[in-house]
């Protein structure tokens, strides 16, 4: 089977025919399947194309595919590998047995657990150049050695990854949309400033499906891989560490800060910044009160708080009736402690730019007043300190106000200087996540309607 015959339309839907069952019941169970409670209608191949032909060994085919269902269409990019039969390490990969169709006789599976097949893949971004509708791009002043082993990293969410010798890590997209995807385009903007809080893209892919529309907008950015920071801490787990032992936080806290204000210092010198006048603070809040007005709709146990948070934006339509503006840039989009690492030198630096996922990828690009940044961090501590046996509110405060002392010494500017904009977004933000909580982690819903609490009775970020 060549390239020229899977990517033909009558082997591309023999391929899909004899694949659909199989992934009808695979891909629900996966932990980046968007659909979660919706069956699976059926499929469309958008591009199928054999990085490694599946000779009478060893296989690797990369799919694009739209899974249909009843309201929506969402396209994942899936790899598959192809095998007469799994080797016992890879039996947890299996999707199935294949009866008809090109690959008829053959078992295919998740490719990423494979080593053979991950290093194909590496390879691959190691030489820049198309192979079917796919597009490999690297720095070519960086060097790429060819002999790291790879190895998948244990947590999935949204995305999967691969470590390649503890030097690069490689981040797949697996739900996948046209369009400029933040977390290549902020970290190559950043890696131009020279800002080295966050890790610079080494290489990536994409895919261009329609060759007369081969635009940014019409782009499916796959992957990217950057260097891997061997031995750095997750901020999340250090904080729970230290809660464990009774240890503050704010050291680590107030440096963080520094660093979220000269990452957000390199974005605003790097792309475009935007203020915000009258007409756009009004679209922000009346934006606010409809994800609060649908949440409260979803989720019965909000609805006595309503009113009260309402004046979160109310006050914050107050400031454009009174005139006032607010600077506006690129931002993170999603930051909490968990998007951070603590290097073992002590440093921190942020990962994970692509934004709340669930949210349109323009939405996502779109530049907002850097306090949103702020109220996610802000929002992590009290997470942290709420995650523990017993509640922590002291830990919590000091955090956040170190957090917001170290972002002053770099900006300039204190966040709770702007008290209206930052208690917005941070009302804003819980109400994010008791919709999240209450849909996925119903256990964890008393964390944020605890802070909804606070911020519908005084208001306090604080």
């Amino acid at each position: 089977m060549s390239e020229a015959a899977i990517r033909s339309s009558a082997t591309t839907n023999a391929l899909l025919a004899s694949l659909d069952p199989l992934l009808r019941a695979w891909l629900p169970r996966q932990r980046w399947f968007a659909g979660k409670g919706r069956p699976v209608d059926g499929f469309d191949v958008l591009a199928a194309t054999e990085l490694l032909p599946p000779g009478r060994e060893l296989g690797l085919v990369h799919l694009l595919v739209d899974a249909v269902s009843e309201r929506s269409s969402d396209c994942y990019q899936l790899l598959l590998g192809v095998r007469d039969a799994l080797p016992p390490h890879l039996a947890p990969a299996l999707i199935g047995h294949v009866t008809e169709g090109p690959l008829a006789g053959r078992t295919v599976y998740d490719a990423l657990p494979d080593q053979a097949l991950a290093r194909v893949l590496f390879e691959r971004l190691r030489s820049p150049g198309r192979l079917g509708v796919l597009r490999f791009r690297r720095d070519l002043e960086r060097e790429i050695p060819g002999d790291l082993v790879p190895r998948p990293l244990g947590a999935e969410q949204s995305n999967s990854s691969l470590v390649y010798g503890d030097t690069f890590i490689l981040k797949l997209f697996r739900r996948v949309v046209p369009g400029v995807n933040p977390d290549l385009e902020l970290p190559l903007a950043l890696a131009r400033q020279g800002c080295d809080h966050v890790p610079a893209p080494v290489a990536w892919f994409s895919a261009h499906p329609e060759p007369d529309a081969d635009t940014p907008e019409n782009t499916l950015v796959l992957g990217v891989l950057q260097p891997y920071l061997q031995g750095a801490a997750d901020g999340w787990d250090l904080a729970l560490r230290e809660l464990a032992k009774g240890q503050d936080f704010q050291d680590e806290a107030r440096a963080l800060g520094r660093v979220t204000a000269q990452v957000h210092t390199s974005l605003a010198r790097a792309l475009p910044t935007v203020t915000l006048g009258r007409a756009q603070l009004r679209a922000l809040a009346d934006s606010m009160t409809a994800r609060l007005d649908a949440t409260a709709v979803a989720v019965p146990a909000l609805r006595p708080y309503a009113p009260a948070l309402n004046t979160a934006y109310e006050a914050l339509a107050g400031l454009a009736d009174e005139g006032a503006a607010r600077r506006a840039q690129r931002v993170h989009g999603d930051l909490h402690l968990g998007q951070c690492l603590r290097s073992p030198d002590g440093g921190w630096t942020l990962i994970d730019f692509e934004g709340e996922p669930v949210r349109p990828l323009a939405e996502r690009r779109v530049p907002q007043p850097a306090v949103r940044d702020v109220a996610g961090m802000l929002r992590s501590f009290d997470y942290a300190a709420r995650s523990t046996e017993t509640w922590a509110p002291e830990w919590a405060e000091h955090a956040r106000s170190a957090y917001c002392t170290g972002y002053a010494e770099v900006a300039g500017r204190d966040p709770r200087t702007d008290p209206v904009t930052l208690r917005a977004y941070e009302t804003d933000k819980a109400v994010y996540e008791v919709l999240y909580e209450a849909r996925h982690r119903p256990d964890w819903l008393p964390v944020p309607l605890a802070a909804i609490d606070r911020l519908a009775s005084n208001g306090s970020t604080t």
